[in-house]
C-alpha cells in the first residue's frame, strides 16, 4: 500500500490555520487527482482542498469544525487501494462472507455495478479541462491593490469571455473585472471586503464544468435544514435568524458593513454570541474586521465577568432611561446636562465606499498640511466681454462650448511657470518640484454632488493651448459624469482647481488634495458696483467680479510667496487681451 499524506495547505502569507467545514469524501471513497476532499475556512476565505493523488481515502485525521495548523496532516490516501464500504457494523461472520461469495444476491450485484458510477458522480462525471487563474488586474500606474466589492458570479456559474466576474474598488475608481476566458467559475479565492494586491490570483476558471459545482445548492439546503432543526423547540418552529432574546445569530455581513469570516462566526455560534454582540467587538483587522484573536479575547473577558451586560440588554436599559425612568420624561439626565431626546424621525444612511474614501482623504490632508487660505477679488470683465464675442466662433472651430474654466486654467499655468514652488510636493524634509503641470479638476457627481467628488487630471497642461485645455476639460468632465474614467485619469495631479461658483457660491476654503501643496478655487461671477480711477477722476461702474481663493501648505509656502502668486494670477486675469484671436 502506497500512502500519501494530505496536509493542511497554506491559504495565504498571514494565514496559519484553518477550520474544517465539511468533508466531501468519506473513508473508503475513491478520489481523483485534484478532486475536492474537504472544505476549509480561514479568517480570510473559504476554499476547497483538492486531492494531491488518485487513490482511496483510507484515513481522516481531523473532524469537521476542528481547527488545524498549516502543514498538519489531515488525511491519508492509498494510491494503490480499492474502494470499500466503511461501517461500524462491518464485521460479519466468515460463514456469511462465504455465502455472499458463492451466491451473491441481486442487490449486491446492483451495488457492484453502481460503484463506478457513484465514483464518477462525485465529480459530476465532468472533465474540468484547463484551469485558468484570474488575477487582480493593474488598475493604474500607481494603484497596487484593490478591494473586492461584490462577486457577480458564484462558484459553478458558467461565464463568457469578458463577462463581469466581480467589482473591484481602489482609492481612485471602482471598476468591473471581466472573465479572461469562457468556462465555469470553479473557485473564488477572496471574499467580498478583502483587499488584494495586483497580480494576486483571485479566482479559478475551468474550461470544463468543475467537480463539486452542483453541490453548492445541496450544501445550502443541508445547512438550512440543520439550522431550522436546531431552532425548533416544544413543537414550535422558531426563526432561523433569531435566538431566544430577540437578537440575531452571527451573519456573514453585519449591519455595520463589516464582514465576519466563517471561523469567527463559528466561534461566535459556539459561545452563544449574537450578531449584536459581534458588532460591538472592536476589530483589529483591516477596516475593523474581527479576527480570531479579537473574538477569543472577547469570550475570555466575558467569561471572566469583565463584560457583564450584553449590548442588547444595554440598549434596552438605555431606552428605558431615555423614556423617563431616571428623570423627566423625554429627557436623559447626565450630571448637569439635560439632553432633549429628538422627536423627529431620523433616517440613518450608511456611507458608501466613495464617501468613506473622501472622508479619509480630507481628514488626512488636514492632519498633514498646515492649511492657509488667501483670497483675491478679481475683475474679470475683460474675460466676460471676450468670451461673449468669441464663443460662437470657438464652437464653430472646435465643436466645444467655450467656458470660463479653460481661460482661468491658462492664466494659472502661466503664473505657476513663474512660481514653480506652487507646483510641488513634500516628502519628509525634501521639496519635490514638478516639471509637468498636471492640473486636477474637482468634479461633483450626481445631483448636488450627492454622488461624491472625483478629481480627474489634465496631464502636461503646460503644453496645451486654449483649445487643447478646453477639449481636455470637456472630455474629463463627461467621462467623470458617465463613470467612464480609468484609473490613470485620476493619478499624477500636481495642483487642483475647484469651482464652487458653479453652484452659485461666492468663496470657499478648499482642502489641499494630497500630496499636492496648493488648491485654487473660483467663485461665482457676478455684477457689482466698483470704484474705478479714470483720467477724469473716480467713477462708480458696474463690473464683473469674482472671488479667487487658494489654500496652500504653509510648511513650504510662506504667506508672501502665496500672496505674490495670487497677485500675479489676478493681474493676468484682469489684463486679459480683449483683442486676442481664437
Amino acid at each position: 500500500m502506497a500512502k500519501v499524506e494530505v496536509e493542511m495547505p497554506q491559504m495565504g502569507e498571514s494565514v496559519m490555520e484553518g477550520t474544517v467545514i465539511e468533508w466531501k469524501k468519506k473513508v473508503g471513497d475513491a478520489v481523483e487527482v485534484d478532486e475536492t476532499l474537504l472544505e476549509i475556512a480561514t479568517d480570510k476565505v473559504d476554499t476547497e482542498v483538492p486531492s494531491p493523488e488518485a487513490g482511496v481515502l483510507v484515513e481522516i485525521l481531523v473532524e469537521e469544525d476542528e481547527t488545524v495548523e498549516v502543514g498538519q496532516v489531515i488525511a491519508v490516501i492509498d494510491t494503490e487501494g480499492e474502494p470499500f464500504e466503511s461501517s461500524d457494523d462491518s464485521s460479519t461472520s466468515d460463514e456469511a462472507k462465504d455465502e455472499t461469495t458463492e451466491e451473491p444476491d441481486e442487490s449486491e450485484q446492483e451495488e457492484k455495478t453502481e460503484e463506478p458510477v457513484e465514483s464518477d458522480t462525485s465529480s459530476d462525471g465532468q472533465d474540468e479541462g484547463e484551469r485558468i487563474e484570474v488575477e487582480m488586474p493593474q488598475m493604474g500606474e500607481s494603484v497596487m491593490e484593490g478591494t473586492v466589492i461584490e462577486w457577480a458570479k458564484e462558484v459553478g456559474d458558467k461565464v463568457e469571455v469578458d463577462e463581469t466576474l466581480l467589482e473591484i474598488a481602489t482609492d481612485k475608481v471602482d471598476t468591473e473585472v471581466p472573465s479572461p476566458s469562457e468556462g465555469y467559475l470553479a473557485e473564488i479565492l477572496v471574499e467580498e471586503g478583502d483587499t488584494v494586491e495586483v497580480g494576486q490570483t483571485i479566482a479559478i476558471i475551468t474550461t470544463g464544468k468543475p467537480s463539486g459545482a452542483s453541490k453548492t445548492a445541496e450544501k445550502e439546503q443541508k445547512t438550512e435544514k440543520t439550522s431550522a432543526t436546531k431552532q425548533t423547540s416544544n413543537g414550535k418552529a422558531k426563526s432561523a435568524e433569531k435566538v431566544a432574546d430577540g437578537t440575531s445569530k452571527p451573519q456573514r455581513k453585519g449591519s455595520d458593513g463589516r464582514f465576519y469570516s466563517p471561523l469567527v462566526r463559528s466561534i461566535a455560534s459556539e459561545e452563544g454570541i449574537s450578531q449584536e454582540e459581534l458588532e460591538s467587538i472592536e476589530g483589529s483587522g483591516k477596516d475593523g474586521r474581527v479576527s480570531k484573536e479579537d473574538i477569543l479575547s472577547y469570550v475570555k473577558d466575558k467569561k471572566a465577568g469583565k463584560i457583564e451586560t450584553s449590548p442588547a440588554a444595554e440598549g434596552k436599559e438605555k431606552i428605558a432611561k431615555a423614556a423617563g425612568k431616571t428623570g423627566e420624561k423625554g429627557k436623559i439626565s447626565a450630571g448637569e446636562l439635560n439632553v432633549q431626546r429628538p422627536h423627529e424621525n431620523v433616517e440613518i444612511v450608511k456611507m458608501d465606499r466613495m464617501r468613506k474614501v473622501i472622508a479619509e482623504h480630507m481628514v488626512r490632508s488636514k492632519q498633514t498640511s498646515a492649511h492657509v487660505t488667501t483670497f483675491s477679488d478679481v475683475d474679470v470683465s475683460n474675460i466676460v466681454k471676450w468670451r461673449e464675442a468669441n464663443k460662437q466662433k470657438f464652437y464653430e472651430q472646435t465643436g466645444l462650448k467655450l467656458t470660463y474654466t479653460p481661460i482661468f486654467l491658462e492664466a494659472f499655468i502661466q503664473a505657476i511657470g513663474e512660481f514653480p514652488l506652487i507646483n510641488s510636493s513634500v516628502d519628509g524634509d525634501e521639496i519635490h518640484l514638478k516639471k509637468d503641470i498636471n492640473f486636477g479638476l474637482a468634479v461633483a457627481l450626481g445631483e448636488g454632488g450627492k454622488g461624491g467628488l472625483i478629481v480627474p487630471v489634465i496631464k502636461q497642461a503646460q503644453n496645451k493651448n486654449l483649445a487643447g485645455i478646453a477639449k481636455a476639460v470637456h472630455d474629463l468632465a463627461n467621462k467623470a459624469r458617465n463613470k467612464d474614467l480609468n484609473p490613470d485619469d485620476l493619478v499624477g495631479g500636481t495642483i487642483t482647481l475647484t469651482n464652487y461658483g458653479s453652484v452659485g457660491n461666492l468663496m470657499g476654503t478648499p482642502i489641499i488634495n494630497q500630496p499636492q501643496v496648493a488648491i485654487l478655487g473660483t467663485g461665482v461671477i457676478e455684477k457689482r458696483p466698483v470704484v474705478l480711477e479714470t483720467d477724469q477722476g473716480d467713477v462708480i461702474a458696474i463690473r464683473h467680479k469674482m472671488y479667487l481663493s487658494m489654500s496652500y501648505d504653509h510648511r513650504i509656502i510662506d504667506g508672501a510667496h502665496g500672496g505674490a502668486f495670487m497677485s500675479r494670477v489676478k493681474e493676468l486675469l484682469e489684463n486679459f487681451d480683449t483683442d486676442r484671436a481664437i
